[in-house]
């Protein structure tokens, strides 16, 4: 059952992009219909390589020709339907503001409620539509009840603004912050997981984990760090910036309490759209970032008090999500890892390269980081961006010193021929200083 409604899903989000497409650009519509056709028999690993298939979706983005975008990690692109889609409510909002923001596209909400909820695998009533990752996750972290002397455990490789909230607790509520540090990349689950589970002590109220480590990639076993924190009564926050509509999981199956995310980054929704996720058994008792008129209500809603908003970009979700589904999370994933993997293995023995990331397949994604010796990474950064046009992320964090490189869907493997090229001559320059 759960395998037809993931079909049935997948099939309505087809419709639903093909027929926006339609009234954009008819031609691309029926390319389309023919690729989708094409590939509904191929496994996800076959579509992969697919390259067809990908120059469709290529071209359902307005990709620049300026530069080679390997930097979707911090804020990805927006297909074409998602740019109409948010044009066309941005014009409706304006032929009567407070008409069509409040009395039409207010009230629109719940059926995209309903569509998140699909594809995250929970209940609708679980989740709630904010900016972004930062602030879904904030509304947790400020919202939990503690007392002074409850522990929370967290990593060193853990987003910045979530580390800010929770020493902000920390200096406020007199909570204590209990804190680990990792090797990247790690191929040990078991390690991982005996890392949080030797840190929790009978003080631990919480377990903040990092789905996938911005920095570097890796995937972490979160829901075998959940079983291991609710054993010990512990709830579990999971920040899934980077996992959600990248990684193909449900909510439910981490084992989180709450979690948080950003839609503009792997859904490519628009710039500033994000969800929460909270365990229906947990809403009441976490009190919203935003104050209404029942903040121990066990109403999802009441974590959507954010007064005017842009309501152009929360609808256009809704092309994202269609968009998405029409790929297939399947299909994404293994095209995503196909990428990741073809430029890395290329250059994985070029002398002086070092990874942050695993080439085991089950414990990354897209993201990948590198160091070239000899060479610093703010430097690596701007020679691939002045000399070859390839824009990434110069990551100097903790014990991570290298430069991210995130493709994306609509990526070419002729783009990224071009940045192993330029990897091998930079280190070759570097070599025979």
């Amino acid at each position: 059952m759960g395998s037809r409604r993931k079909f049935l899903g997948q099939l309505g989000g087809a419709a639903g992009l093909l027929s926006t497409q339609a009234l954009i650009a008819p031609a691309f519509s029926k390319q389309g219909q023919y690729q989708l056709g094409r590939i509904e028999g191929l496994s996800p690993a076959e579509t992969a390589r697919d390259e067809d298939f990908w120059s469709w979706v290529r071209e359902a983005y307005t990709v620049s020709p300026e530069i080679i975008n390997l930097n979707n990690g911090g804020v990805s692109p927006q297909p074409r339907s998602v740019q109409e889609g948010m044009i066309r409510y941005y014009r409706m909002s304006n032929e009567g503001p407070s008409y069509y923001m409040w009395r039409i596209l207010d009230k629109g909400r719940e059926s995209l409620r309903r569509k998140l909820a699909g594809l995250a695998g929970c209940a609708p009533e679980e989740i709630a539509v904010n900016r972004n990752a930062s602030e879904a996750l904030e509304t947790v972290i400020f919202g939990l009840r503690l007392d002074r002397g409850d522990e929370v455990i967290l990593s060193r490789q853990d987003y910045p603004n979530m580390i800010n909230a929770w020493k902000q607790r920390e200096k406020r509520d007199g909570i204590k912050l209990v804190w680990l540090n990792f090797e990247l990349p790690a191929d040990d689950d078991n390690a991982i997981v005996r890392k949080f589970s030797d840190a929790i002590t009978s003080r631990t109220r919480v377990v903040h984990v990092t789905h996938v480590v911005n920095w570097t990639g890796q995937i972490m076993p979160v829901s075998r760090i959940a079983e291991s924190a609710h054993r010990a009564g512990a709830r579990v926050v999971l920040d899934a910036a980077h996992s959600f509509a990248q990684l193909e999981f449900t909510f439910p199956e981490t084992g989180c309490d709450y979690a948080g995310t950003s839609l503009h980054k792997w859904l490519c929704a628009p710039f500033g759209s994000g969800m929460l996720y909270v365990r229906k058994a947990r809403i009441g008792n976490l009190w919203p970032l935003f104050a209404g008129a029942e903040p121990e209500s066990d109403d999802i809603r009441k974590f959507e008090a954010l007064g005017t908003r842009s309501f152009p970009s929360e609808h256009a979700i809704s092309q994202a999500v269609d968009f998405h589904l029409a790929i297939g999370t399947g299909r994404k994933l293994a095209r995503l890892r196909y990428l990741k993997q073809y430029w890395s293995e290329k250059v994985r023995d070029v002398p002086g390269i070092r990874f942050y990331t695993t080439f085991a397949t089950n414990r990354s994604c897209a993201l990948c980081n590198f160091g070239i010796d000899g060479i610093e990474t703010g430097k690596l950064e701007a020679r691939l961006l002045n000399e070859y046009r390839i824009h990434t992320s110069p990551i100097v964090w903790e014990n991570i010193d290298g430069v991210r490189v995130t493709p994306h869907v609509y990526t070419m493997p002729r783009d990224l021929d071009i940045l192993v090229e330029a990897i091998r001559e930079i280190a070759s320059k570097a070599a025979n200083r």
